[in-house]
């Protein structure tokens, strides 16, 4: 059920990263649908085209911006196009640029592949944290939101180059809310749950060499979409909006108690990547 949260988005500035598919494209239109300006960014421009157009055909506002996240000086581009554009700063960053990565034993993967996957998860996610972070320290004001799937979940065969990646994504959130919190700037992980998104196709068609259950659990997605959109996004929103300001350095997932988010005072080794203990 979407929540009714009146216009506390409609003079943000939100920077999305791996826009034009999966569950960085859900949270852009779902953040245009309550007001937001938004820049997308992506590689791919007719994924970016597509996203544009649905944003705008439902009275949104977008910017698309062609944007490799593991080129620190594209990302740097984009942030400052979009404050043109905009008008000011971005005040809040979602992280949602990431691949698979190669589904297979780490003695049959090429040091190339692993390499990739740990320059597109982690180092884009760097990359884009040190180009979004001076404006944000400008305004002493901002939001930071990475999607970190699976992240303390227990270690699954053949997923090592992914998993690896995503677990120091995590950390590096954790590190980095400590130098961030004086600057009234917030810094979370996400782990919005199942979706329908590129990830499920390339599970399932590396059925033979990964777990049985990982795969049905893939294919059940396909079947049904995932979790509901709007649950994904009420998440999101509480986490990137002043409702949180007391939430940093967490990593939060989509069937944590939203309710009891607004309002725990969180103990500083909780809901860390320590909860899989």
């Amino acid at each position: 059920m979407t929540e009714q949260l009146t216009d506390e988005f409609k003079s943000k500035n939100i920077l999305v990263t791996g826009a034009g598919r999966g569950i960085g494209k859900r949270l852009a239109l779902g953040f245009a649908r309550r007001g937001a300006r938004i820049a997308l960014v992506g590689r791919s421009k007719v994924e970016l085209d597509l996203a544009h157009i649905e944003i705008e055909q439902n009275g949104g506002n977008a910017l698309r911006l062609k944007c490799d996240v593991t080129d620190l000086e594209q990302l740097r581009a984009a942030f400052d196009r979009a404050r043109v554009v905009f008008g000011s700063a971005i005040d809040i960053l979602i992280c949602a640029a990431g691949i698979t990565g190669p589904l297979a034993p780490f003695i049959d993967t090429t040091a190339q592949a692993w390499a990739e996957t740990i320059e597109t998860n982690l180092l884009g996610v760097v990359h884009s944290v040190r180009a979004a972070v001076p404006g944000m320290v400008e305004k002493h004001a901002g939001k930071i939101l990475v999607v970190a799937c699976g992240s303390d979940s227990l270690p699954r065969l053949n997923f090592s180059a992914y998993e690896t990646s995503k677990t120091a994504v995590a950390r590096f959130v954790e590190s980095m809310s400590v130098e961030l919190v004086h600057h009234n700037i917030q810094i979370n992980c996400f782990d919005p749950g199942s979706a329908y998104t590129n990830f499920t196709d390339e599970v399932i068609a590396a059925e033979d060499r990964l777990d049985a259950g990982i795969v049905a659990e893939a294919r059940e997605t396909r079947r049904t979409g995932g979790l509901s959109p709007e649950l994904q996004l009420n998440h999101a929103a509480l986490l990137v909006s002043e409702r949180s300001n007391h939430i940093t350095g967490k990593l939060i997932q989509v069937a944590d108690d939203r309710k009891r988010l607004k309002t725990a005072v969180l103990r500083p080794e909780s809901l860390t990547l320590k909860r899989a203990k």
